[in-house]
């Protein structure tokens, strides 16, 4: 199986990073998508850490909503910096990239703006982009619609959204990613959601260190329990986890447009 997004630059994985990778590994986990804030220069330098430990680690980058704030009225320097985080780390995707209008750290127009940059960035570049949205479903996708130009791959990340949302990315041709919430007792209508998404367009990850499944919430998430999320899964979709765990591994690689 593959953790299609986490955080293993992130500093909450310095002190333990070779056990990390050697539980997940253990676990049955094969590669993971690690995700990298284009302009934080310690996240960047972690990433070669990363590589090393664990060869078959992809990585995104980008700027992410809630950094975009540092970019208002100069959204083409935003691209600038992910596509120099992007070659610089051989990066397979742009991501994370989208808006937050939860917390709205960064003014509305902004986060749009700088969105769509990096957008147009993925499409110039020929790389699928990795979609953070919360609470802006309908700017997300219609930013989708008009930066992207009809040429835009992109997997919604950490998706928490209705059946209907849902109906509205695939109608796209976009890929529907489940995090940990899937596990959680109150996520029935994520439950509805991931019984509706067609097998070759699912896709699992952790948000590692964050997003803890049951039965560890409340510590440190990690790439070896991306597996609770895929056994809840391939149970909802009435299919054996390790036929699942394939499904989903081949559609990451479909996704990264990257052969088996």
């Amino acid at each position: 199986m593959i953790d299609s997004h986490c955080h293993l630059a992130d500093e909450a994985f310095t002190s333990d990073l070779p056990d990390v990778v050697q539980r997940a590994q253990a676990a049955g986990v094969s590669a993971a998508m690690c995700i990298l804030s284009a302009d934080e220069a310690d996240e960047l330098a972690r990433a070669e850490r990363v590589r090393t430990t664990w060869p078959s680690v992809r990585f995104a980058a980008a700027v992410h909503p809630h950094r975009a704030h540092a970019y208002a009225g100069r959204a083409a320097d935003a691209a600038a910096v992910t596509r120099a985080a992007v070659d610089a780390t051989a990066a397979v995707a742009v991501g994370e990239i989208g808006l937050d209008y939860h917390y709205e750290f960064t003014p509305r127009d902004v986060q749009r703006e700088v969105f769509a940059a990096q957008v147009a960035l993925a499409v110039a570049m020929d790389k699928p982009v990795v979609i953070h949205t919360r609470e802006a479903t309908d700017d997300t996708l219609a930013v989708l619609r008009e930066a992207g130009g009809g040429g835009v791959r992109a997997v919604m990340h950490c998706f928490s959204g209705t059946t209907e949302d849902a109906r509205r990315a695939l109608d796209l041709g976009f890929y529907i990613s489940l995090a940990g919430i899937l596990t959680f007792p109150k996520a029935g209508t994520l439950r509805d959601v991931a019984a509706f998404v067609p097998d070759d367009r699912v896709l699992v990850e952790t948000d590692a260190p964050f997003l803890a499944p049951v039965p560890h919430r409340g510590r440190r998430n990690e790439p070896a329990w991306v597996a609770e999320t895929l056994h809840h899964l391939a149970a909802l979709r009435s299919q054996a986890s390790d036929r699942m765990s394939a499904r989903v591994a081949a559609n990451f690689h479909a996704f990264i447009g990257s052969p088996r």
